[in-house]
């Protein structure tokens, strides 16, 4: 099933910026159902990208991208293609949540944790978590710890829109600042001050929390 996955994906044919354009005004102005399924059909790549981020076992990679395909259907049709927002990084976040929700709810995340890159540990490169206190905080019980990700989940939630995609970009899918710039058509200046201000917020939201396990 995965080979037929991939010879699917070998067929696509890359769109021009006028062709993808072209798609995006008939479905989201037209309402042109066949613009909206080559849309899908042309990011599924997108889908097994981020699948491959998260396992290479194949008995569980077809599950995720089903998932991921859910995400990306989403992405599609909540996406405003007026905004200027390069829609591969908008629909990552919808298509990689819809996976590690599958894969908590299944109970088959295996370790994976929400707060560090896939493939990485804590000690070679630091996760969000870290960057929100000057410290590392000694969380030692795994519960403490889960708990500290969930609120650091919510909160992130809250912030803006473009800080939540640079802060995601950055620590979760290792994306390069000046890729970023490219992708959401800002200065290398602004994606800075958008990941301070992003994380400056998070950690006053967090501040009672982040106190808490300082003085543990």
């Amino acid at each position: 099933m995965l080979q037929l996955y991939l010879q699917e994906l070998n067929k696509l044919k890359l769109l021009e910026q006028d062709e993808e354009a072209a798609l995006w005004a008939g479905y989201k102005e037209n309402g042109n159902l066949q613009s909206r399924k080559q849309l899908i059909e042309q990011y599924q790549p997108l889908v097994f990208k981020q699948a491959i981020r998260i396992t290479t076992n194949h008995n569980l990679v077809m599950d995720i991208i089903q998932e991921g395909t859910v995400g990306l259907i989403e992405a599609v049709e909540n996406y405003n293609h007026t905004r200027g927002v390069a829609f591969s990084l908008y629909a990552q976040h919808r298509i990689r949540g819809r996976m590690l929700d599958y894969l908590q709810r299944e109970g088959k995340a295996g370790g994976l944790s929400i707060d560090q890159s896939v493939g990485e540990s804590p000690e070679e490169k630091p996760s969000l978590l870290a960057y929100l206190n000057d410290t590392a905080m000694d969380i030692v019980k795994m519960t403490e710890r889960n708990y500290c990700i969930e609120q650091m989940q919510e909160a992130f939630k809250r912030l803006p829109a473009k800080e939540q995609m640079v802060l995601d970009g950055v620590f979760r899918l290792e994306q390069r600042p000046q890729q970023l710039a490219d992708d959401l058509n800002l200065s290398l200046t602004h994606i800075y001050r958008l990941q301070k201000q992003g994380i400056r917020r998070l950690r006053g939201m967090l501040s009672k929390l982040i106190s808490e396990f300082k003085n543990d």
